[in-house]
């Protein structure tokens, strides 16, 4: 049994608050829906012989274990729990083993129950929480969903307030969280967008609650993921009263974002079935109910982009989602989520207007502009314990960005970090801003990438290339040689082995000149 709070009685009518002073935390409680806790089997939604299932395998899994071990195990209270045991030891099917504390025993099966609990067995394997019906599922998403108060200019750039962006992108990211609609994040990778999804999560609301299994027409469907779902404790400033009267079988969670990639499949969003245990898990959009779905680098899936654009059109249309049951049998599920395409192609290259039409907002998120950059450098130098040295950032951006036409990325000062004190632990050395660590770690972080954009832009001008030979050292990726035009019949191709001249240095695995000699470079 489960309970809104009392503002929502108009909307769900089904719903009626109790008298009893179990339901008094939904009331008080700042949360949009409260799991109550039942009282009895017919409250839990459940039959006993699945109640008897799930405690017969989980003890012929554990060998004995308490009454309470076991009420906490599968989620419901322990009177139900132990009504439960009474009965399934007058049939002989479990045995007293010892005594427990708290008026308890320590049960273990009998032959007859591990008889039983293989005949379960045969029909579904399963010891986990018990789960509850689809219909109380319903509900919650109902409830849960899009009950937040619309946000304003200022809550958007308080959510912001730890990541970087762009003032213009505020009247975007605005209006799109407000109408829960679909949203194309497009733009180069590593700016953010994956993290941009998180914050816009957070506004909407704080925790939900999610129960770890759902069942329906007799198969258990397996929800809670820890991939995806944090938990998210109660503390006694969430309510006025006891927050222990509730349903175990649900868990509080932080609004949940789920990110998925390449790796994204048809299969990923249909409901997936293990015939070794006959049990369910739970598809993504399912997962992330109530939250925001994330398909990120959209368009460079195994599936085409067209198959998976026909299987949200209505979904994203209806709010609405249709799976069908290993039995056969179709059911219907909210689809209440944020959902999030980020891809760095154009959105008219990737789908048709007939599915743009249904995200209607498209954001493009840009490459950070110099200052920025130096922001989230000074950011993450904070962050890490590096002294904060402008002018050796500026060194870096006009000494290797500019001559190797790298564009800058927001992700760039954190993962450069990153290896330059993995170096300094390395060398036993303090955490320092210098050239040559950031050196180091550009020839870790872009391998070759500086090299070829210096061999490519060297072939087609017929203008030096100067690089700031008194900023940088004269040694690889940051080079200060001033490097002259060569002309493109100096080497056969630029595929496959280079017949050279001149002094170049070719390797033939990657048939690309490593470094130019004296003679190449003098003016």
């Amino acid at each position: 049994m489960s309970i809104l709070n009392t503002f929502q009685l108009s909307r769900y009518e089904t719903a009626t608050l109790q008298a009893g002073g179990s339901d008094l935390p939904g009331v008080l409680n700042e949360d949009h829906y409260w799991p109550a806790e039942p009282t009895s089997i017919e409250d839990c939604g459940l039959s006993s012989t699945l109640i008897e299932a799930i405690l017969c395998q989980v003890l012929m899994a554990a060998g004995t274990q308490s009454g309470r071990k076991l009420a906490e195990q599968v989620g419901l209270p322990f009177a139900i729990v132990d009504a439960q045991l009474a009965n399934l030891r007058a049939r002989q099917t479990v045995a007293h083993a010892r005594s427990a504390p708290l008026n308890d025993y320590y049960y273990a099966l009998t032959e007859n129950g591990q008889k039983r609990a293989l005949q379960h067995q045969q029909v579904f394997k399963y010891t986990g929480v018990a789960p509850v019906p689809l219909s109380d599922y319903l509900l919650s998403v109902e409830a849960q969903a899009n009950q937040y108060n619309p946000i304003q200019r200022d809550q958007l750039v308080e959510a912001l307030r730890d990541i970087s962006y762009e003032p213009g992108w505020l009247d975007f990211l605005g209006p799109a969280v407000n109408s829960n609609g679909g949203i194309f994040l497009y733009g180069p990778p590593g700016n953010g967008k994956s993290t941009l999804a998180k914050c816009l999560t957070f506004l909407r609301g704080e925790a939900v609650w999610i129960p770890h299994a759902i069942i329906d027409d007799g198969m258990i469907i397996k929800l809670f993921d820890g991939a995806y779902h944090k938990p998210r404790s109660l503390s006694a400033a969430d309510a006025l009263v006891n927050q222990q009267n509730y349903d175990r079988r649900w868990i509080r969670i932080e609004r949940p974002t789920v990110v998925v990639g390449g790796e994204l499949t048809l299969d990923s969003l249909e409901i997936r079935h293990d015939p070794r245990s006959n049990t369910c898990e739970a598809p993504l959009q399912l997962k992330s109910n109530c939250g925001s779905l994330l398909i990120d680098d959209f368009g460079r899936q195994r599936v085409a982009p067209e198959e998976l654009l026909n299987r949200w059109i209505v979904p994203l249309e209806n709010k609405l989602d249709y799976l069908t049951l290993p039995t056969g049998k179709k059911i219907t599920v909210p689809f209440e989520q944020i959902v999030l395409f980020s891809t760095n192609l154009q959105p008219h290259d990737l789908v048709d207007e007939a599915f743009l039409r249904r995200v209607p907002f498209k954001i493009e998120i840009k490459d950070p502009t110099e200052s920025e950059y130096l922001g989230l450098f000074r950011s993450a130098c904070e962050a890490t314990g590096f002294p904060w040295r402008p002018e050796v950032v500026q060194q870096l951006m006009h000494g290797f960005y500019k001559p190797n036409r790298l564009p800058l990325r927001r992700c760039h000062p954190r993962d450069l970090l990153k290896q330059v004190r993995a170096l300094c632990i390395y060398r036993s050395e303090p955490f320092d801003l210098r050239i040559d660590y950031l050196k180091h770690a550009c020839r870790n972080y872009f391998g070759n990438s500086g090299s070829l954009n210096r061999t490519n832009s060297v072939a087609q001008s017929t203008s030096p290339v100067l690089m700031a030979s008194s900023d940088l050292p004269d040694s690889g990726l940051l080079s200060g040689d001033r490097l002259p035009s060569v002309k493109q019949d100096r080497c056969v191709g630029l595929t496959g082995a280079l017949e050279c001249k001149g002094g170049v240095a070719c390797q033939e695995d990657t048939a690309l000149p490593t470094r130019l000699s004296n003679q190449e470079t003098a003016i």
